[in-house]
């Protein structure tokens, strides 16, 4: 999509490439890369150095005993009876396919947290949280604070915040030292895709009085 204008970093898409990103954050780059152009160029350039890296490596002496050993457990594996892959999920509205996997081919189960916005838990744990928000046109957030990371993808509509908009296929990356008040713009439903890694740090005391049960 062109009119992207809010890209990922290269330090998140090299942890991505590497396979060392957090899952909930891995999700979230899944998604933007699958509709950015830009980003699946630059995640492939990545990609490209990581390789000629491996095959340097792997030329040297302990390098090809390491690839003898890799290669003679690849051939043994072949005699191994291996269950075909599940199909890959496509794009339905406005979840790219990354996003119609998390869901399991079926539509979000949105909860109410107030004000109309609705979100869908996706993943929840220690290693961080991913979730679906729906946030009605002309509706803010709650304001609030960082204690990581949050990395938010625009699904659909449209937020304006401090600093500055986001639209479709946009990432907003949000630290510890951001706090902000999201608003949807007037017109569709602004539908994101939010994950984090740490609570969130709201102002207002009923937001905090209902953190534990939305789990934010």
């Amino acid at each position: 999509m062109s009119s992207i204008t809010h890209h990922i970093p290269d330090e998140l898409l090299i942890a991505y490439a590497s396979g060392s990103l957090e899952q909930a954050f891995s999700l979230v780059l899944a998604a933007h890369i699958s509709m950015c152009d830009e980003c699946r160029a630059r995640l492939g350039a990545h990609e490209a150095v990581g390789g000629a890296m491996l095959e340097n490596a792997c030329g040297t002496e302990a390098g090809m005993a390491v690839s003898a050993d890799l290669k003679a457990r690849l051939l043994d594996a072949l005699d191994d009876p291996v269950e075909p892959a599940p199909p890959a999920y496509h794009r339905s509205g406005v979840f790219p396919g990354p996003v119609m996997e998390a869901l399991g081919g079926l539509p979000p189960k949105w909860k109410p947290l107030g004000m109309g916005v609705r979100q869908s838990i996706l993943s929840h744990g220690k290693g961080g949280s991913v979730r679906l928000l729906y946030i009605p046109s002309g509706q803010a957030v709650p304001d609030h604070g960082h204690n990581g990371l949050e990395l938010t993808l625009v699904l659909q509509g449209a937020f304006h915040d401090e600093t500055g908009r986001f639209g479709v296929g946009d990432v907003e990356i949000a630290g510890s030292d951001l706090e902000h008040t999201p608003v949807a713009e007037e017109g569709a439903a602004c539908i994101c895709l939010a994950a984090t890694d740490a609570a969130l740090r709201f102002r207002s005391f009923i937001p905090r009085l209902l953190q534990p049960v939305f789990r934010i």
